[in-house]
C-alpha cells in the first residue's frame, strides 16, 4: 500500500517523527555534553578563587595551579562555627553561594559559607572567601583573599551577570579591585564597615572609590563585602 505524500494526514505523520527525531537527538547531545559543561564551571570557579589571590590561570592549567595553592577547605555557619559531615553539594568547592543566596527558602541564619586555606605565590598562608550579592540589573558576587592575620584584604575578584558595561559592569576591572587590597576587615576581632564613596575619599582607610556612573552596583559590592566578612570574622574570632 502507497501512502499518499499529499494528504494533510500524512504531513501532519511526518512532521510529528521529525519533532521526536530532533528532540531525541538535541536530547542526547545535552546529555552527552553536560561532563563538559561541569567542567568548565569548576574550572572557571578555580580561575576566580586563584585570581583572588592574584594569581593567573587558563582552563590548560589551572587545575595544577588550584592545587599547588589550595591546601584545605571547609565549611562554616551563620555564627562562625565550622559544619561538618556535609553531603557533597554543600562541601566547599560544591557549594553555590549564589544559588544559595537566591533561594528563598533558606534564611540568612541557615546559609552556609565555604573558606579556602591556600598559599600565595609568595608563600604567604591567606583565606580565600566567597560571597554573593545583588548589583543593579542582577547578581554580583566574587572571592576574597584575607592574609594570615585574618584581618587585611590581600586581594579581591569581583563579576557580575548583568550590569552595564562601562558602569556597573567596572567592579570586575583591575582599577576598582586593587582598591580593596590592604583594607581591614576587622581589628581586634572588631568588624569595620568599608564605604565605597563618590566623592574620591576612597585612597582613606576604611574608603574606597565607587563606579563613576555605577553608583548601585558599587553600593551593591559594598553591602555584600561587609555582610558576608562579618560571618567570616566571628570563624576567626573562634580561632584565634
Amino acid at each position: 500500500m502507497k501512502f499518499n505524500k499529499d494528504k494533510n494526514g500524512f504531513t501532519f505523520a511526518f512532521s510529528i517523527i521529525m519533532v521526536v527525531i530532533v528532540g531525541v537527538a538535541l536530547s542526547a547531545l545535552s546529555l552527552g555534553l553536560t561532563p563538559q559543561k561541569q567542567a568548565n564551571v569548576e574550572a572557571k570557579k578555580k580561575i576566580n578563587i586563584l585570581s583572588a589571590m592574584g594569581i593567573d590561570a587558563n582552563r590548560s592549567n589551572v587545575a595544577k595551579i588550584y592545587d599547588e595553592h589550595i591546601k584545605n577547605s571547609y565549611v562554616v555557619n551563620s555564627s562562625g562555627d565550622l559544619v561538618e559531615n556535609l553531603p557533597a553539594e554543600k562541601q566547599a568547592f560544591n557549594l553555590d553561594v549564589l544559588k544559595q543566596m537566591r533561594d528563598k527558602t533558606i534564611s540568612v541564619e541557615d546559609r552556609l559559607y565555604p573558606v579556602f586555606e591556600a598559599v600565595n605565590e609568595e608563600g604567604e598562608n591567606v583565606y580565600v572567601l566567597p560571597m554573593a550579592g545583588k548589583g543593579l540589573w542582577g547578581p554580583i558576587w566574587g572571592f576574597i583573599s584575607i592574609s594570615d592575620d585574618r584581618e587585611t584584604i590581600s586581594g579581591v575578584s569581583f563579576d557580575h551577570q548583568g550590569e552595564t558595561p562601562g558602569l556597573g559592569a567596572e567592579i570586575a576591572q583591575h582599577f576598582f579591585q586593587k582598591q580593596w587590597v590592604g583594607e581591614k576587615i576587622s581589628t581586634e576581632g572588631s568588624p569595620i564597615y568599608i564605604n565605597v564613596v563618590k566623592d574620591g575619599s576612597g585612597k582613606e582607610p576604611e574608603r574606597v572609590d565607587g563606579i563613576t556612573g555605577g553608583t548601585v552596583t558599587s553600593k551593591g559590592v559594598e553591602r555584600m563585602v561587609n555582610e558576608t566578612m562579618n560571618v567570616y570574622i566571628k570563624y576567626f574570632n573562634k580561632i584565634k
